[in-house]
């Protein structure tokens, strides 16, 4: 389903449901955790459990009361975190990064209520983490709400950016969306504060095709999103150099978040959401 179909709706809770169900067709149950996915793993046994769902077979060759696990009683945590800058207000062919982010996270938070992940969502707001829906009752229906009525504005001007004491007792995940185009290595300093062995981040970087291609000609008057500044230029006269710039970010950028348990995930605004949610759920 075209992103501008689902834009049309006007309905992110029955988007973010729409595209989840088309991004697992055909997909064979996993044996990797994470969202959507289908995973057992082994617990020590503990005061409470039935002592039937202990795995007699592993307790001959260990001697350890193990408990099998399923999928829906791992109660993984997931994080959202959503980019709110301004730069999240670019458009191209009627979609915005911003409309895009809000299905992508609200098709992943559908697939992780799913499955009864503990969901949460995040904003970076001028730089600033703001907790906007924490895990609990009805998780899923407000982070909906609050995604819906998101606004992106302003640039990133805070410059101690810290996330929250993420608890590390179990195994998270970390999932973000956003541009990630930065002015000082913001972005790469703060992800590297928060990566850690018991953390998974997952960034989506939502990028314009005319942002990487640069393929428009003729006289142009380009606006920053976020300070609002305008300059007037020749396309064709500066194609060569915001490619060649673009390329070195990006390429610059990849090297940097070359870190354990970080994955970061480039998509286009012009890219099915379902087929990038497929592409991520079966790598």
């Amino acid at each position: 389903m075209l992103t501008t179909d689902l834009i049309k709706l006007n309905n992110l809770q029955l988007a973010g449901k729409l595209v989840s169900d088309e991004s697992l067709l055909g997909i064979q149950a996993s044996q990797r955790s994470g969202i959507g996915t289908e995973f057992e793993q082994f617990r020590h046994y503990t005061p409470g459990d039935d002592p039937k769902r202990i795995d007699w077979k592993l307790f001959a060759k260990s001697n350890q009361y193990l408990v099998r696990e399923s999928a829906t009683e791992s109660n993984q945590q997931i994080r959202f975190v959503i980019d709110l800058s301004g730069s999240m207000n670019y458009t191209e062919a009627g979609v915005s990064r911003l409309q895009y982010a809000k299905i992508l996270l609200a098709s992943l938070a559908y697939l992780g209520n799913r499955q009864s992940d503990q969901i949460s969502l995040y904003s970076l707001t001028e730089g600033a983490i703001q907790t906007l829906v924490p895990a609990g009752k009805q998780a899923f229906l407000k982070l909906v709400a609050t995604l819906e009525a998101a606004q992106a504005t302003g640039p990133w001007t805070s410059t101690a950016t810290s996330f929250p004491e993420f608890s590390r007792k179990q195994s998270e995940m970390l999932i973000i969306a956003s541009d990630f185009l930065q002015v000082d290595d913001e972005w790469v300093n703060l992800i590297q504060k928060v990566a850690g062995p018991r953390r998974e981040i997952i960034i989506f970087q939502i990028l314009g095709d005319q942002e990487v291609d640069f393929s428009i000609r003729g006289f142009y008057r380009f606006q920053d999103l976020e300070s609002g500044k305008e300059i007037e230029l020749q396309a064709d006269a500066i194609r060569d150099t915001v490619r060649q710039r673009a390329a070195d970010y990006l390429a610059n950028l990849e090297v940097s978040l070359r870190i354990p348990h970080v994955r970061l995930i480039r998509v286009r605004l012009s890219d099915p959401i379902a087929l990038i949610l497929k592409q991520f759920l079966t790598s």
